[in-house]
């Protein structure tokens, strides 16, 4: 395809390689981040991922030798070949990532059975398939691999296979699905405590392969497009995904009420519905931010309009839910309902706003309106129309917008291939953005509600791409009322997590089918450490909010419930971490153990943040289970305090109203007091739940408005805290910075596990109390110290 190398040149960080059949580009983003590109589809490099790339300044040379050409940065050694084969090492000169030159060999099918009979009876052979985009890589067999977004199955996905082509697909997601709703074409290799990403940016249908076909390579390749993927250098994890996200964006800090817990079905209508669940909730002190309006809602399923027999004055409605704390969120489809007296139909058909066949022609399809059409999201003035219609719910108080069926869904078929759509003045075909269609919606719509409240977007969607954590969060799409669902939504978090998709859940419950009491309860639990916490489930299911079951299902969901607003201070402090680094709120033990291997594999426990490790039950009828400590930390049980010791495997009981929960020693937990909603008072005193060790360790906290951008302009609070052990621990309180008005009037602080004798300010003793163990303080101001004796 490439032939040998004639000639190279260099300008400014791009390398063009000459070969003789095609030339490449092979471009230094940084020491540690490396594009490769050969233009195989089209000359023009471009991106829906990754917008205004900055090339950083960093030293880099380029020498030739013998028959290859070498490029070295201060991390990595890139070895560039005739065929465009490449080799990288790192500076220490460890073989990294090595082009595999053998023939392609998929597995021998060793049968001589009747396929006809076969495929009768529903059995499909794995075909081998050839693309004209194939990068295959040597395997060995030390080699984790992580990350690929939204995909069944377990955290580590070495000997499977996965394409990206966004599809709704609402029967029970099994580990043998190869595609979901979610196309994030980027993955983590690791090895012997190396990691490094490739971020594969094609947008066409995309296949990995990490060893199912042949256990001497895995692969990346499309159907079409452009050789065009992005190296990632660590060597650990968390630089990994700091890269990734450096190039395709680091999930924006949400407003504050859309941590709290969120209640969902298809479909809460008409507005009396509405209005008992949210009496219900204040009733029965069970915290709330938030109720959905699915489909229903709507006007025959017309998009931005209301049914006023089912809700005869929504903006009124919305007022009275406002004033009872909590937000209303509608949903949003792609398909336009083909009506001539509907003014968004007329409006799109009037100025070519929608996607056309291959005779220029408007493409119809059928999703709920049934004939519908389909906005060219592609198109930034389509885009812009879109962003400017979310006034439509906006103006009336509708605080956030649910983006569902934008995989494209087309009712029983997919649309087809050759749909044509419009890249600002570039034709291109449905077959090429099908998987950045629902990307660029949300985008719309996030720009739509910015322009229109000045507050943080929220936007929820089902399909995504890479990149997608810039405008929405993202939730799994139709799971089902299954232990088997609940197990495998921890490892498809932890992936998603990784993956750049910092924000997002799963339909608490199961969306599909009845839950059972028992399932809710521990599906509860697993939600209250998740980014995304919504109960969400189907027309015609039973019921399933908190109080749906009997008296101890109803006290259990108010129990973790509860919690999750107690965390909210701490969730807040990660997602702005998250803005900042692109780290995830829930992660994999590896994310922070990566020097021990134990927990390259471990699928039902995860990190929330760094500070907190939570090991749910995730089977039914489970009264105790197995939880590994990580080495080089010891832990708390956050339930009855007792000190353990990292590097073992414990059995922890569980009854059915315990979730394990592990503190890590050397940690703050930042706490709020009891709320029923975001917003509810404001908040005067901050608990620092706290958990000495033997080393010094410090906390960050960090307070805005919770709303806006002012934070941008440093409308914002950073709080330090500070614990030096030793014989005593002195405990300091620093304010970093106070550019927002509303600081804490006070603090409150929890030693665990410590029975202080005096404690000092200065010179002088203060007051404490002693309660289960742990030492109490309280302090009237922000920057303090104190001494424990």
């Amino acid at each position: 395809m490439f032939g040998k190398i004639l000639d190279y040149n260099i300008r400014n960080n791009i390398i063009n390689i000459q070969y003789e059949k095609i030339e490449t580009r092979v471009s230094i983003v940084n020491s540690n981040i490396i594009n490769f590109f050969a233009p195989i589809f089209r000359k023009k490099q471009a991106s829906y991922a990754i917008e205004n790339l900055k090339f950083e300044d960093c030293d880099f040379e380029v020498v030739e030798i013998n028959d290859y050409i070498q490029i070295k940065t201060s991390e990595l050694t890139v070895n560039i070949y005739d065929e465009f084969k490449i080799d990288i090492y790192n500076k220490l000169g460890e073989l990294l990532c090595e082009d595999y030159r053998g023939k392609r060999e998929p597995f021998i099918k060793n049968c001589a059975g009747r396929l006809d009979i076969a495929i009768q009876e529903g059995h499909k052979p794995n075909e081998h398939m050839d693309f004209k985009v194939f990068m295959p890589k040597k395997l060995e067999d030390d080699m984790y691999f992580y990350g690929f977004g939204e995909k069944t199955g377990h955290l580590n996905k070495k000997n499977c296979h996965y394409l990206n082509w966004n599809t709704d697909d609402p029967s029970p997601h099994g580990e043998t699905y190869e595609k979901l709703y979610k196309s994030i074409p980027f993955f983590i290799n690791l090895r012997k405590e190396n990691a490094f990403g490739i971020f594969f940016d094609n947008t066409f249908e995309t296949h990995f392969d990490l060893g199912k076909e042949n256990s001497k390579y895995y692969y990346f390749a499309a159907i079409d497009g452009n050789i065009d993927y992005y190296f990632i250098y660590g060597p650990s994890v968390k630089n990994v995904l700091k890269g990734y996200t450096y190039l395709t964006g680091t999930t924006p800090l949400p407003q504050m009420w859309t941590l709290g817990y969120q209640q969902c079905r298809w479909a809460y209508c008409p507005e009396e519905n509405v209005m008992e669940i949210s009496k219900k909730f204040r009733e029965k002190e069970i915290p709330c931010d938030c109720i959905y309006l699915d489909i229903e809602y709507m006007n025959g399923f017309r998009v931005f309009t209301w049914d006023d027999k089912k809700f005869p004055n929504p903006k009124r409605m919305i007022k009275k839910l406002n004033e009872d704390g909590f937000k209303l969120v509608t949903i949003i489809d792609p398909g336009v309902k083909v009506d001539k007296d509907y003014k968004i139909f007329n409006e799109g058909l009037k100025k070519g706003y929608f996607a056309t066949n291959k005779d220029g022609i408007v493409h119809t399809g059928w999703v709920w309106p049934g004939h519908s059409v389909f906005p060219d999201f592609i198109n930034k003035e389509v885009r812009n129309w879109w962003a400017e219609n979310q006034k439509n719910l906006t103006d009336i108080g509708v605080s956030g917008i649910w983006n569902d069926m934008n995989e494209p869904a087309n009712l029983g078929v997919e649309l087809p291939l050759d749909l044509k759509f419009n890249n600002d003045g570039e034709i291109v075909e449905h077959k090429e953005v099908h998987n950045v269609y629902g990307h660029m919606m949300d985008k719309a719509t996030y720009e739509g509600i910015k322009k229109s409240t000045n507050k943080r977007p929220f936007v929820v969607t089902r399909a995504c791409y890479a990149g997608t954590q810039k405008y929405s969060t993202a939730w799994t799409g139709d799971n089902q009322s299954t232990w088997e669902h609940l197990r495998m939504s921890v490892p498809m978090l932890m992936n998603l997590g990784i993956s750049g998709m910092a924000f997002c859940g799963t339909d608490v419950g199961g969306f599909g089918y009845d839950t059972t009491p028992e399932l809710l309860s521990r599906w509860v639990q697993v939600g209250t450490f998740t980014p995304l916490f919504r109960n969400h489930t189907t027309i015609y299911s039973r019921d399933q909010e908190p109080w749906a079951f009997d008296k101890t299902t109803g006290e259990i969901n108010k129990k973790y419930i509860k919690l999750r607003y107690k965390l909210i201070p701490y969730i807040y402090d990660l997602f702005k971490e998250c803005e900042d680094n692109g780290l995830p709120i829930i992660r994999p033990l590896l994310l922070h153990y990566q020097n021990d291997i134990d927990t390259y594999e471990i699928n039902d426990q995860f990190m929330f943040g760094e500070k907190i490790m939570v090991a749910p039950i995730l089977e039914q009828g489970k009264k105790a289970r197995m939880v590994y400590l990580p080495k080089g930390s010891n832990w708390v049980d956050y339930w009855n305090k007792k000190k353990l010791k990292g590097g073992q495997y414990i059995i922890k009981e569980t009854p059915l109203d315990v979730c394990p929960i592990y503190i890590k020693e050397g940690s703050i937990i930042p706490n709020y007091p009891s709320i029923n909603y975001i917003g509810e008072k404001e908040i005067d005193e901050l608990t620092l739940d706290i958990y000495p060790y033997e080393s010094n360790f410090k906390y960050t906290h960090y307070q805005d408005n919770g709303e806006d951008f002012k934070y941008k302009d440093g409308e914002y609070n950073l709080y330090e805290f500070c614990i030096n052990s030793g014989e005593n621990i002195e405990f300091k309180s620093s304010v970093l910075n106070n550019g927002y008005e509303n600081t804490y009037k006070s603090l409150k602080l929890i030693f665990n596990g410590i029975k202080a004798e005096n404690v000092y300010q200065g010179d002088k003793s203060i007051d404490f109390k002693i309660l289960n163990e742990n030492t109490i303080i309280k302090a009237k101001n922000l920057d303090f110290s104190i001494k424990i004796i």
